[in-house]
């Protein structure tokens, strides 16, 4: 039977859809609710966005680890997570694909979750027990993720995890043309924000001089809103960019940064590099999306001066 009928598990939370959402969103918060009763889960990687890892180790009262490897399929905030899941023996051999869909739907002043979870045997004599067991395996974790929630609504905790990297990129356009693409309102306006067709624009403003701001707000199409909110500290025209800002998702304070941006001439256009530290507030952990995100502008910044 390698491809037995596929899971399906509802469960209601008292929390909004963001919530929920946020609750597969990092290690952190995965350690404490992605595992059945008794077991627990020692250690985690989520990358959350497509392509990006989901590894849960799991541990069983005995002491015995089992990983379940995989990846993000799909990863549109607040409504819907794909994931590709291989759970694996103690050698790391897969005994079965997990391919695993779930929704986030707004349901009577709660949400509901919907997890749908697609098997594919690789080891039938294996993986057949482990996949029966699955249903009540699932209503245990879902009672653990309630129970996460409960505390994660209940009260925020006021935390601080700071974090630094370094992007780069050669540029074939000459120092002036990529400075003036970080400094003019309509020029960045190109490259800067969320990719087309996900993120519309609500506010765009910049005045990139020392002591000027710049605001980028938009909504994506899952219905939260973005803030960007900066402040130019250090301004050496065709050289230098130092500015501080603030990250917010709706009306919740998830960063504050400090960028540096620098600007080399090279023999067939510029190199920019761009330093960031960063403090990530009250739990937020971005498993790296800021630094995946920043590559991204920075093509996009490449490919507008194409």
């Amino acid at each position: 039977m390698p491809h037995p009928p596929p899971l399906r598990i509802s469960r209601n939370f008292h929390a909004s859809r963001a919530t929920v959402f946020n609750a597969w969103s990092t290690a952190e918060h995965v350690t404490s609710w992605f595992s059945p009763q008794t077991y627990s889960v020692p250690e985690a990687k989520v990358d959350l966005w497509v392509g990006g890892a989901f590894d849960v180790c799991m541990r069983s009262p005995a002491g015995t680890l089992h990983w379940t490897r995989g990846h993000f399929v799909e990863v549109t905030p607040p409504s819907r997570l794909v994931l590709d899941l291989y759970a694996t023996d103690l050698t790391g051999r897969p005994l079965f694909r997990a391919y695993t869909e779930v929704d986030f739907i707004d349901a009577a002043g709660d949400m509901r979750m919907d997890v749908v979870q697609t098997y594919t045997f690789t080891d039938p004599a294996m993986a057949a027990p482990m996949v029966a067991g699955a249903p009540e395996g699932w209503r245990t974790t879902l009672d653990k993720l309630a129970a996460h929630l409960s505390g994660a609504t209940a009260t925020r905790p006021h935390s601080a995890v700071h974090a630094s990297f370094q992007v780069a990129r050669h540029i074939n356009a000459p120092v002036a043309r990529v400075w003036h693409a970080l400094t003019d309102p309509a020029a960045k306006q190109k490259w800067f924000g969320g990719p087309p067709g996900e993120w519309d624009a609500i506010e765009c403003h910049m005045d990139a001089r020392e002591g000027g701001r710049e605001r980028a707000k938009g909504r994506w199409k899952s219905g939260v809103v973005s803030t960007f909110d900066a402040i130019y500290h250090n301004v050496v025209p065709h050289e230098r960019l130092v500015y501080s800002y603030v990250m917010r998702l709706d009306d919740r304070t998830i960063s504050v940064s400090l960028a540096t941006l620098q600007l080399t001439p090279a023999a067939d256009g510029t190199t920019l590099e761009v330093t960031e530290q960063g403090a990530f507030l009250d739990g937020y952990d971005d498993a790296g999306a800021r630094e995946h995100g920043t590559a991204s502008l920075l093509d996009r910044l490449a490919a507008s001066l194409t």
